[in-house]
C-alpha cells in the first residue's frame, strides 16, 4: 500500500510578534496553553536550537567544498536532517490525540538511512584507540556542536517521555543522529585531510 504523502503546512506569516507570549505561554498545535518553560516546549525549541546549529555546519561545508569536493555529499545529508528535524518539532509540538495521519514526523525509514549512512562512512575511518576531542578544522566543531545539543534534545525527550507520550522513534532518531554526527565530525576532517586530537589523561598541563 502506498504511504499518503505529507500534507504541505499551510502557513501565512505576516506578523513576527503577536504580544500572545508575553505572559509566558505559548500554544501547542492543537490549541492548548502551556508554560514556555515546560518540559515539551524545552524538547522541541533544543530541537530548533540543533536546527540552527546544523544550518551552520551546512554552511561550513559548502564553504570548505570549494577545496575539498569531497565534502560536497555531506550539504546535501545535512540540509535532509533539517527538514527531518522539523518533522519531528512537528510532532513533539502537538499532543498524541490530535496528531493528524499525514502530519510529517521522523520514521523508521529515517532512522535506517541514517545507521546506513553512519555504516557507510563509518568502514573508512580508522579505529579508534581514544576519545576524539573537538577540533582541528571549522566543520568538525560545528558537527561536534551539533553533537552535543543533539544528546541535549535527546535527553529532554527521554524526560518528557516518562511524564507525557512521545513516539519511540522521536528518540531512536535523536539517538541516531547523534551517532552520525561523531562519525560525520571524523569523515570530515578525513577528508580535508586534518589530523584528529585523541585525549590524552595524562597531557601536561
Amino acid at each position: 500500500m502506498a504511504t499518503e504523502p505529507f500534507n504541505k503546512p499551510k502557513l501565512s506569516i505576516n506578523r513576527v510578534y503577536t504580544r500572545k507570549g508575553d505572559g509566558g505561554q505559548t500554544r501547542l498545535v492543537g490549541g492548548q496553553k502551556v508554560p514556555k518553560n515546560s518540559l515539551r516546549i524545552e524538547a522541541y525549541g533544543t530541537i530548533d536550537e540543533l536546527n540552527s546549529f546544523i544550518g551552520e555546519a551546512c554552511e561550513t561545508a559548502r564553504e570548505a567544498a570549494t577545496a575539498h569536493p569531497g565534502l560536497q555529499p555531506m550539504i546535501g545529508i545535512l540540509t535532509r536532517v533539517q527538514h527531518e528535524l522539523f518533522n519531528l518539532g512537528s510532532i513533539l509540538a502537538t499532543l498524541p490525540e490530535d496528531v493528524h495521519p499525514n502530519q510529517p514526523r521522523v520514521t523508521d525509514a529515517n532512522i535506517t538511512q541514517l545507521e546506513s549512512e553512519i555504516d557507510s562512512v563509518n568502514e573508512d575511518l580508522p579505529a579508534l584507540k581514544s576519545f576524539v576531542l573537538p577540533g582541528g578544522c571549522r566543520l568538525n566543531v560545528d558537527l561536534h556542536v551539533c553533537r552535543t545539543v543533539c544528546r541535549r534534545a535527546e535527553r529532554l525527550c527521554v524526560s518528557l517521555a516518562r511524564e507525557e507520550a512521545v513516539p519511540a522513534e522521536a528518540i531512536r532518531y535523536l539517538n541516531r543522529l547523534s551517532d552520525a554526527f561523531f562519525v560525520w565530525s571524523r569523515w570530515s576532517s578525513q577528508v580535508m585531510n586534518v589530523p584528529e586530537t585523541l585525549w590524552d589523561p595524562n597531557v601536561k598541563r
